[in-house]
């Protein structure tokens, strides 16, 4: 099972509210918020309404919102090999 991988990179703000409505529909409420959704026309649909605004990827499976955390934090650069 495929999933679609969104993330909101443009703001709706001053677009019609139609465009703001799917948005919605789709789980997005900020700026580089990510959500996954199944392969199905009517999401195809909906991310083609916006497509001008979002980001999308297909994935093959939908990543918890502790996997997406950690994706997302950085290298801290350095590493403790021993306690002292």
């Amino acid at each position: 099972m495929s999933y679609f991988r969104i993330t909101l990179i443009r703001s709706a703000i001053g677009l019609p509210r139609r465009s703001s409505d799917v948005l919605k529909a789709l789980g997005l409420k900020r700026r580089m918020g990510v959500v996954f959704h199944r392969v199905t026309p009517s999401v195809a649909g909906q991310i083609m309404k916006v497509k001008e605004l979002v980001e999308v990827e297909e994935v093959e499976k939908a990543m918890t919102k502790a996997e997406l955390h950690m994706s997302r934090k950085p290298d801290p650069g350095y590493y403790v090999e021993s306690r002292a």
